[in-house]
């Protein structure tokens, strides 16, 4: 396995990636059209993740300040938490919070404060390729999950692989929110679920060309038409990123 540069820090250090996913600065990414299109195919994919839950089921969403997940799975009947790292990270969830549609949390992210299996699901996305100790944060996340964890991560067999010689120019197009990152293989997320007891049940591919250039072409239409070869050949299966991976818990005994 390859190493992982930034997930390697010193032991203790609090996990605090969310506060950047969680401002509006980070959301502006997301706007516009093709922000609005890669959300679309984010929320289809997660929602697909979590078929057969049952209705009223609970979803902890770790690090989802930036109001990708929580929305979406709030009007498909899920009673949801959001654990954030800072009091900063439930500022975009008002909307839903202040209604009491939602709670948020403030948490070490690496050491939740709940019960282990005290939710049906845990999602969370935009934080693993940034974790200050990703696989205990997989092992967190296991832990307080009853049934099924649900995350992203940038794959390794993929156009990421050659990011860092390209994280000028993508910087120069996405502007100062974006930040370096891990990569990973399929078989190490694999076997960080399989030490916390879980086993990868499915995982999902998003897009095959880096989304960096749809932002420059900045058209949803063009996004879509250039990511079909792709979808109808086979190769975002195999090559696409990020990847959305379901695990579930595997059966005591």
């Amino acid at each position: 396995m390859a190493s992982n540069p930034v997930a390697v820090r010193p032991p203790g250090v609090r996990e605090t990636a969310d506060v950047d996913s969680s401002s509006e600065q980070y959301a502006h990414r997301f706007s516009g059209p093709v922000g609005r299109w890669f959300l679309r195919v984010q929320t289809r994919a997660t929602l697909a993740a979590l078929a057969g839950l049952g209705e009223g089921a609970t979803v902890l969403d770790v690090g989802g300040g930036h109001a990708q997940v929580a929305p979406p799975l709030i009007e498909a009947g899920y009673r949801v938490t959001v654990a954030g790292s800072s009091p900063s990270c439930g500022e975009r969830l008002e909307p839903w919070t202040s209604t009491g549609r939602c709670r948020f949390d403030v948490a070490d992210l690496q050491h939740l404060p709940y019960e282990s299996a005290t939710f049906d699901a845990v999602v969370c996305y935009r934080l693993l390729a940034h974790s200050v100790n990703w696989t205990r944060l997989v092992g967190e996340l296991c832990r307080v999950a009853a049934q099924r964890v649900i995350l992203d991560y940038p794959s390794r067999r993929s156009v990421n692989i050659i990011s860092r010689r390209l994280f000028d120019l993508k910087r120069s197009v996405e502007g100062i929110t974006t930040r370096r990152f891990s990569l990973y293989g399929r078989e190490e997320v694999a076997e960080a679920f399989e030490a916390a007891g879980f086993q990868v049940a499915g995982e999902q591919p998003q897009f095959l060309l880096p989304m960096a250039l749809y932002r420059l072409a900045g058209s949803a239409a063009f996004a879509r038409v250039a990511e079909w070869p792709g979808r109808h050949m086979g190769l975002t299966r195999v090559l696409g990123s990020p990847v959305i991976v379901r695990a579930d818990r595997r059966p005591q005994g």
